[in-house]
């Protein structure tokens, strides 16, 4: 089934066919040919939101043959008569914009050569029904998901393909191949298999035992050994860590609000993150992990009390709608207000409809069929959760975890805890009566009692004498329970060490109280109706000119086939229950846009690129999707199959299309240089904290813990990011001080803190993207930084060490040996005889360079330790190190 039979209509294929300037095209009519380009550049000032410059509307064909205050603006058949098309082609119009692009130009003047025909007849007005053309409105991810057939091959394929192929992926992809003159490639190694399969499902490289494993079960059976890798990885705790950084890139997750320069940590964001590990790791289906964090709590019974095990995890959900950069812990004004939910929306809009919502804040969007209406009746749904005239800042949001027994028991603990204050207060007191005797003592007798009176009286209700006559006494003046010790070594040793000892025995009681802990959580104060925070849209985006009211719905574009409005007030629950009904209708399986956007996310995690390539923009400017249908089948049967994302995985890493090797050939290259239709694999290489992951695996420093709070980061004297407790003062002055870390340093990367001012420089330099307010697609760069980092960086020194000291303790001291096992571990497969022998002779001269040119280690923290270390151990190092800045580790085949 061609894509122009299923999903798209004719008439858009036409319209979307290009016209170069000079050509002479097919027929122009204004719908489908103008009336884009015009409002993309032109309705701005000419048409909407009641703008009319020159008097002249160009919404319509009619009006632009209407004109404006000087007249009409084309003479249909005449472009050299018609003073629009002189504006555009001299670049006076748009005025102060970039002039239009010749193909733009070139329509124009066709339309207007032609006639400047419509399609159909034009509306008398343009009200609201008029918002869209029908041409909009046909756009391909706006339709209903339906499932295509599986297409039949026009001709047959060879034995050794077909019985790999499986009836849905491949059927697809093979056919698009065949209209290509493409085939499959041959199947990949198992070796090269399991490596890619594990850094796909898990973000880590299999063990040299796990590759020697799936290799001879390969051998007696491919089909059940591929389906029991697959089943392996999925159930392994690390595929949540994988898949959940995935998502927490769309989500925009951070550990601070990335704003301002003190860019203030989020203490309690990784519950969030924590969440979507475990969500993930239990396949909980993808329209109930949707739900709970766009309303979470909207499902849990208001007040928040001695919650069970589901409402925190609910309640953890909804951090999705906290990640946005929040600036109003710093400055909490309207523009700050209104900029942390214009980010929220965008967010929301690029991760689950695939759309650039927020485009449309200021104007009606300019490409796909948003109007700026759409935009704040989209905001109207999340507005009574954010309420600008009742505003939470960051610590107001928190829920605390708590029960009622935990709060009863610490305000006992508290009360035992100020019995001690007390005590230690009174005594405190005894001490300073005494100390100040002994002082006074001191002035002339004249002075004391007035000294006394002056000291004993309140600050702020001192007279100006007894301010002056205690400056001239300092020694009374200065006199305080923190104070004592400086007075003799009697006020030192006993009262001091005794307030001291005091203070410690309240402290340990309060020590005892239950954990105090929160959730970084979305939540609407209970309200009645007539206390729900209206939502206007705002002329131009600017939110202190408001104008009308607008309820809350979903897109108005969808309303010719689905419900779009959204209850103002759900009577049965404390909130509005308005985000509640928004979940539920974008995961009731009949949405056109979330089951498209989230398997597409998936594929492009598998093959390095989406079957729509830009998996945030599903609009007029994002790509068309290479396989359309495909990506219908594979949408309907997620949502078929309850919304499962690992039986989505077990259907494409099953596929003969993902088994395929990356080998790459001239013809391949001539027919698809991008591989946009998978005639093989694509090269891809891991991201960023991926390859952190895959150091410390091959090192056998990975700390598999899951979960907790996240490993810190700090910047060292010289600027650099990397993993420490930050230890500097108010002033930014570092201490000295090194706090252990007791082997959190060696957590995955998905639990190191992400500051959105200081990202790890291992993060920076390879891609990890600042979340402002999210991340679609990450970008894949080459730069000599990379290389840089990997050569000379003290942490890959540190790493390589690591390594060394693992392929010894392992391997023994024979360096054939060595080179074997630390090769199998980076690269997974064993080298040739002639890899050994070059390694070995390598290892060899490193070691003679080194015995005559003695060095020490690295420490973990950077600094060499004094004694020179053994030759022969450096001589490993340089190797290890080499290994692992290879292409080898970089690049999943």
């Amino acid at each position: 089934m061609t894509r122009a039979s299923h999903t798209f209509p004719a008439f858009l294929l036409l319209a979307a066919a290009p016209f170069s300037a000079g050509a002479a095209p097919a027929q122009v009519l204004f719908e489908k040919d103008v009336r884009p380009i015009l409002k993309t550049h032109c309705f701005h000032c000419h048409g909407e939101d009641g703008e009319m410059k020159g008097g002249l509307d160009v919404r319509l064909a009619r009006f632009i043959l209407k004109g404006g205050k000087d007249g009409p603006v084309i003479v249909p058949g005449k472009t050299a008569e018609s003073h629009l098309i002189d504006l555009v082609k001299k670049g006076e119009m748009p005025k102060g914009k970039t002039k239009l692009k010749d193909q733009d130009i070139a329509i124009l003047e066709a339309w207007v050569a032609q006639g400047a025909k419509t399609m159909r007849p034009e509306p008398e007005k343009l009200g609201p029904e008029h918002a869209f053309t029908d041409e909009e409105r046909a756009w391909w991810s706006l339709q209903p998901i339906s499932k295509p057939q599986v297409p039949r091959l026009k001709f047959k394929v060879s034995s050794a393909q077909s019985m790999k192929m499986k009836p849905g992926i491949d059927a697809f992809i093979a056919a698009k191949l065949q209209e290509m003159g493409l085939s499959f490639s041959p199947e990949a190694d198992p070796a090269t298999f399991i490596r890619r399969t594990s850094f796909d499902l898990l973000g880590l490289p299999p063990t040299p035992q796990e590759v020697d494993e799936f290799v001879a079960a390969y051998i007696k059976d491919p089909e059940a050994s591929v389906q029991r890798l697959v089943d392996r990885l999925l159930a392994s705790p690390h595929y949540g860590e994988r898949w959940g950084r995935h998502w927490l890139d769309a989500a925009g997750y951070a550990d601070s609000e990335g704003y301002g320069e003190k860019d203030i940590e989020r203490q309690w964001a990784w519950k969030y993150r924590d969440y979507v590990i475990s969500s993930l790791n239990k396949d909980k289906p993808f329209d109930q992990f949707i739900r709970e964090q766009l309303a979470g709590d909207e499902m849990v019974p208001q007040p928040y009390k001695d919650l069970s095990a589901d409402a925190i995890d609910k309640l953890a959900a909804t951090g999705f709608l906290r990640m946005s950069p929040n600036g109003t812990g710093e400055t909490n004004d309207a523009a700050t207000q209104n900029a942390n939910i214009a980010d929220t929306l965008k967010m929301v809009g690029t991760s689950l409809y695939g759309l650039t919502i927020g485009c449309a804040q200021c104007h009606d969007h300019r490409y796909d069929p948003i109007s700026q209406a759409d935009y704040y009746r989209l905001r109207a749904v999340f507005e009574p959760g954010f309420d600008t005239k009742a505003w939470r800042a960051p610590g107001g949001r928190l829920v605390s975890l708590l029960t009622e027994k935990e709060i009863a028991e610490s305000a006992k603990i508290e009360a035992e805890a100020k019995k001690l204050d007390a005590a230690r207060t009174a005594k405190a007191e005894e001490f300073i009566t005494e100390v100040l005797e002994k002082e006074l003592a001191k002035a002339p007798e004249k002075d004391r009692d007035a000294l006394r009176t002056a000291y004993r009286t309140e600050v702020k209700k001192r007279t100006a004498d007894q301010t002056k006559l205690l400056k001239a006494w300092p020694r009374v003046n200065q006199l305080s329970s923190g104070s004592l010790y400086l007075y003799d070594t009697t006020y030192k040793t006993k009262h001091a060490d005794t307030l001291k000892k005091m203070a410690e025995e309240a402290a340990a009681v309060r020590a005892t109280k239950p954990k105090q802990e929160f959730l970084h959580a979305f939540t609407e104060l209970a309200k009645k109706p007539g206390d729900v925070p209206a939502t206007y849209i705002f002329n131009r985006g600017q939110f202190d000119q408001p104008k009308e009211q607008v309820p809350p719905s979903d897109l108005t574009v969808l309303a010719s086939f689905r419900k779009v409005e959204i209850p103002e007030k759900n009577p049965a629950l404390a909130t509005t229950g308005r985000r509640l009904a928004l979940a539920t209708e974008l995961t009731d399986g009949k949405h056109p846009l979330v089951a498209r956007v989230m398997v597409n996310r998936v594929w492009m995690h598998h093959f390095g690129k989406g079957i729509v390539a830009t998996p945030g923009d599903f609009g007029q400017l994002g790509s068309k999707p290479t396989h359309p249908e495909l990506l219908d089948w594979l949408a309907s049967d997620f949502v078929a199959r309850g919304w499962s994302l690992k039986q989505l995985h077990r259907e494409i890493m099953t596929s003969r299309t993902y088994r395929q090797a990356s080998t790459r050939d001239a013809m391949r290259d001539r027919i698809d240089p991008d591989n946009s239709y998978l005639s093989r694999m694509s090269v891809r290489r891991i991201e960023a904290e991926i390859l952190r992951d895959a150091l410390l695996a091959v090192s056998g420093k990975l700390n598999p813990q899951v979960g907790g709070a996240p490993v810190p980061v700090m910047f060292t004297e010289d600027g650099q990011v990397v993993i420490g407790v930050d230890t500097t003062d108010t002033a930014g002055r570092p201490s000295g001080k090194v706090i252990p870390l007791n082997g959190a340093e060696f957590r995955r990367s998905i639990y190191v803190q992400v500051r959105r001012s200081r990202p790890l420089d291992m993060f920076a330099t390879f891609d990890a993207p600042i979340m402002e307010p999210s991340c679609d697609a990450r970008a894949v760069t080459t730069v000599s930084p990379q290389s840089l980092l990997l050569m000379n960086s003290t942490t890959m020194r540190v790493h390589a060490q690591q390594f060394a000291q693992r392929v010894q303790a392992d391997a023994g001291k024979d360096v054939a040996d060595e080179v074997r096992l630390a090769w199998k571990l980076v690269n997974g497969r064993a080298p040739s005889e002639a890899d050994v022998q070059q390694s070995v002779e390598f290892v060899q001269a490193q070691t003679g360079y080194y015995q005559k040119n003695p060095s020490p280690l690295e420490v973990e923290l950077g600094a060499p330790s004094k004694t020179p270390a053994d030759p022969a151990f450096l001589g490993l190092t340089a190797f290890c190190h080499a290994l692992l800045s290879s292409n080898a580790l970089l690049y999943v085949d």
